[in-house]
């Protein structure tokens, strides 16, 4: 009887812990400054703006690992449903994208800009070059030793990394909303004429969908460590920590807009308006509390990322262990938050761009194929096409070339960040139909055996 009571409240306790780990993984430096623009920007449109917000930056990721787990592949084994060359090449565009090459790199510069400088002035210093440099070693250092043994993770940062940060946040939220009342100013552009549509977009642009694709394998990872083991209840435990951290995102994200709302200050500086409500409703503490937060932030999304990279490279040069590649990841980014990153933004912003729209789309035609009877390809292949082609057009503005945009902007339908969304459902619509007609709606998926040894593999690679 013991046993059978035990064995609920330590699955209990593993989906919480995990649920507490992905919350942090998401919640990098993004998502701290980007709701606070969100709530000064919204005026009286507050609510509907909000309401929006979350549904894009809430339920889009919490979509993506509801769709990893069904497949239990990750956007290794979900771009191989395109096709093999396809299966090869987006996985490593977005693992180096979200990886060393970019989004790493770019957390530990954001967090030196938002903590590590303002402390270093306000004890009277002047940061340079040479305190960037500590800050990154400091910083890459802790990231390796946190994602040194991947099972873990889900203990060191679940357990107690996520707490403090909450913790943290839950006191500047506090403070400023009992501190303080809305502002009086109207809102401003888009968010006055169309305030859902708005909240939508800007929720849609935190991107978050990316991450979700490459940290479902480490969520699918960390159960599996804390024994859970067949694969309907590793899915059902990857969704219910999906929807823990995605409860917890709108928790933190409504009270940031509060903060955002009650603030005075320029309305596009997400972290300058959160300094701002830190040191005048907490005075020189608050500088220390929002450097506190700004810091966990940024290191529990490092730790998510140069994890997933690593257990990925290790698939791709098996000869190399996990730790060689977590310590190369964190020395290329390393060099690149040191030397050359404004450089590399440049270059890989407008792969962001594309990948994003081609992830999502991955990730609603996986659902689908979760009610297929059969085996789809024309449902996959169609809508990817058609993404893939309409985000490099997003992207070209991003490159200096705005002809081609400004022309498909005349006709009404379009607009860089959402105008592929429309011509990918009917793209996809399309391929159904193709599916349907040809018999592969109901035609059994082949033996994927190889692949489900190829993703043990992966697995086993990160324990």
């Amino acid at each position: 009887m013991t046993t059978s009571t035990t064995a609920p409240r330590r699955t209990s306790t593993t989906v919480l812990t995990t649920g507490l780990m992905l919350f942090a993984l998401f919640f990098g430096s993004g998502n701290l400054i980007f709701p606070p623009v969100v709530g000064a920007s919204a005026g009286s449109h507050f609510l509907p703006v909000l309401l929006g917000f979350l549904a894009t930056s809430v339920l889009l990721p919490l979509t993506a690992i509801v769709a990893v787990s069904t497949s239990g592949e990750g956007i290794l084994g979900l771009a191989r449903r395109v096709g093999p060359r396809f299966g090869v090449v987006m996985p490593l565009a977005v693992y180096l994208s979200i990886g060393p090459l970019y989004v790493a790199p770019r957390v530990t510069t954001v967090s030196y800009e938002l903590a590590t400088r303002p402390v270093l002035e306000l004890l009277g210093l002047t940061p340079g070059r040479p305190a960037l440099f500590v800050h990154a070693v400091v910083f890459l250092g802790v990231t390796v030793l946190v994602a040194l043994r991947p099972s873990r993770i889900a203990n060191r940062v679940g357990r107690w990394l996520t707490p403090a940060l909450l913790l943290l946040l839950a006191v500047l939220c506090v403070a400023t909303v009992a501190g303080s009342s809305p502002v009086d100013r109207a809102a401003t552009g888009a968010y006055a004429s169309a305030p859902l549509t708005t909240g939508l977009t800007q929720g849609y642009l935190t991107m978050d969908v990316l991450a979700a694709s490459v940290f479902g394998i480490v969520v699918i990872q960390a159960l599996r460590d804390q024994g859970l083991h067949g694969t309907r209840q590793v899915a059902r435990a990857t969704v219910s920590s999906g929807l823990i951290a995605a409860v917890l995102l709108a928790v933190v994200y409504v009270g940031l807009a509060m903060i955002g709302q009650r603030t005075g200050g320029d309305v596009t500086d997400g972290a300058g308006l959160l300094r701002a409500a830190a040191s005048a409703n907490l005075g020189t503490l608050g500088t220390l509390l929002f450097a506190a937060i700004a810091v966990l932030a940024c290191l529990t999304t490092s730790v998510g990322l140069l994890s997933s990279w690593s257990g990925y490279a290790v698939t791709v040069v098996p000869r190399l262990p996990f730790d060689r590649h977590l310590l190369v990841s964190a020395l290329v980014s390393l060099v690149l938050a040191n030397l050359g990153l404004s450089e590399i933004i440049v270059v890989l912003s407008p792969v962001i761009v594309i990948l994003y729209p081609v992830a999502m789309t991955l990730v609603v035609v996986t659902l689908i194929d979760v009610a297929a009877p059969g085996h789809l390809r024309a449902a996959y292949l169609w809508p990817v096409a058609a993404s893939t082609v309409l985000a490099v057009l997003s992207a070209l503005p991003s490159l200096g070339e705005e002809r081609v945009s400004a022309l498909l902007a005349r006709t009404g339908l379009w607009n860089d960040s959402t105008g592929w969304i429309l011509p990918t459902l009917l793209a996809l619509a399309v391929g159904l139909v193709v599916d349907v007609g040809t018999g592969r709606w109901s035609t059994p998926a082949p033996d994927a055996s190889g692949i489900q040894e190829e993703v043990e593999h992966v697995i086993a690679s990160l324990s």
